[in-house]
């Protein structure tokens, strides 16, 4: 719960996609984020090197692609409708598929992560050993499990202040989300080095 409650990108476009969207597609947001952390925590936890250093040499094209994920979210963001004033759709199961993913992408397009659960295993004491790959696997659950929890809970939060904000304070906390996105999406292709 602690690598995933610090409000950075991924929390900004959950808090946009509830106040658009509505609560689900909030909280299915951020379960596209909780399945990345727990992918990262099963790396650190089971100790696939493999994985964890093509993810860490491949990270200035990882954020590259990442960066301009979020650049584009953010963009879309800003002509986006709230949820009011769209017109229903027949493709609402589409639209919840495609929330879930685009998190899910963003944030495993972070391979600094890893780091955060490599840190937390090795201060958890949890090995890359047969005999500690239960203690993984419950760890890695707990990873997710807390990362939907905080989701929940940042969905909902959100959720309520759109009941109880008008329609013009809506659109104003929707765009102002978009535009930090987009701010987040530019500096992660400009730390990526591949501009220079």
């Amino acid at each position: 719960m602690s690598i995933a409650a610090p409000v950075g990108p991924i929390g900004l476009l959950c808090i946009q996609r509830t106040v658009i969207q509505g609560r689900a597609f909030g909280f299915v947001s951020g379960l596209g984020a909780a399945t990345a952390d727990a992918v990262y925590g099963s790396v650190a936890g089971f100790g696939i090197d493999l994985v964890s250093h093509f993810l860490i040499h491949q990270r200035i094209w990882i954020h590259l692609i990442g960066g301009a994920l979020l650049l584009l979210l953010g963009i879309r963001g800003l002509f986006t409708r709230s949820a009011e004033q769209a017109a229903p759709t027949k493709n609402t199961v589409r639209r919840i598929w495609w929330s879930y993913l685009s998190t899910f992408l963003l944030t495993i397009t972070n391979p600094v992560t890893i780091l955060s659960f490599v840190a937390v295993f090795a201060a958890l004491g949890v090995a890359n050993s047969s005999q500690e790959y239960v203690s993984a696997t419950f760890i890695v659950v707990g990873v997710f499990l807390g990362s939907a929890l905080w989701w929940l809970f940042l969905s909902g939060i959100a959720g309520w202040l759109r009941g109880k904000l008008n329609r013009a304070v809506l659109l104003w906390v929707s765009r102002l989300s978009a535009v930090v996105i987009i701010g987040f999406g530019i500096f992660g292709i400009v730390s990526s080095g591949a501009i220079t």
